[in-house]
């Protein structure tokens, strides 16, 4: 084998063979460490690559075994995407071609389920009536709770792009809330007559709202329908031997399924 060489990708260093990086000579890696084309050198001395660090680990494993080796949950293909076509290793376009070709059979056949849940609870907040007058109030507020499960990560991703929430005066995706790929929680209120703007951010309330058409989301029958017209503009269709008619209607479980 030969010398050992450290790379520096992105600020990430790996080490590994010259013989490795030349195992394809046609592609980029291979022109880079043959001499046809200049290396530039940090300030360790190191080969120095302005690409992706964390994704440079998957490139050189191929390299190394000629097999691309992925975790389950990895959720980062297009930036993969972008970095095989940067280092154009043909054997490595092929085998991402491939790899995407059986994530697109797996992802469609699919099951979507929805437990939902809802409560009032009471709310106290101050009421300024004027400078350096204030006085106490209370009012009943719905809280609601959603927790989503589905066999298609793409899904919940599409799902993240509808649906946000509303805090601190900023909308934000629910995908940040994302427990796992298949998993999510989401936990808002309605919005409370009476209740000021700065008492939602004190006490730690969110709302949730739909873009972008801008529309908040105050009741189970409003997010059932939100969330049925996404499913089904994806291809998912009402299970029609679960749940039960009577569950459905009473907004508690949503199951929907799709096959392609």
């Amino acid at each position: 084998m030969s010398e050992p060489i450290t790379l520096n990708v992105g600020g990430k260093l790996y080490t590994t063979s010259l013989s490795t990086l030349t195992s394809f000579p046609d592609s980029m890696l291979g022109a880079m460490f043959s001499g046809k084309i200049p290396t530039k050198k940090d300030s360790q001395g190191n080969c120095f690559i302005d690409r992706d660090g964390k994704i440079f680990r998957y490139i050189l494993n191929f390299l190394r075994t000629s097999h691309l080796d992925l975790p389950e949950d990895f959720q980062e293909m297009g930036l993969l995407r972008r970095e095989v076509d940067f280092y154009q290793i043909q054997p490595l376009i092929e085998a991402l071609q491939e790899k995407e070709v059986e994530l697109s059979k797996a992802e469609k056949n699919a099951m979507l389920n929805i437990t939902l849940d809802q409560k009032t609870q009471t709310v106290h907040f101050t009421v300024r009536e004027a400078p350096q007058i204030y006085s106490l109030s209370s009012s009943n507020m719905e809280v609601f709770s959603a927790h989503i499960f589905s066999t298609s990560c793409l899904f919940l991703k599409l799902l993240g792009s509808k649906l946000y929430y509303c805090f601190n005066g900023n909308l934000s995706s629910i995908s940040s809330y994302l427990q796992d790929p298949n998993h999510l929680t989401l936990d808002w209120v309605a919005s409370v007559e009476g209740l000021p703007e700065e008492e939602y951010t004190r006490q730690n309330l969110k709302r949730l709202w739909v873009v972008p058409d801008n529309k908040q989301i105050n009741s189970f029958q409003v997010f059932v329908e939100e969330v049925l017209k996404i499913a089904m503009s994806d291809g998912f269709c009402i299970d029609s031997s679960h749940p039960h008619t009577s569950d459905f209607m009473k907004n508690k479980i949503i199951r929907l399924i799709r096959y392609k």
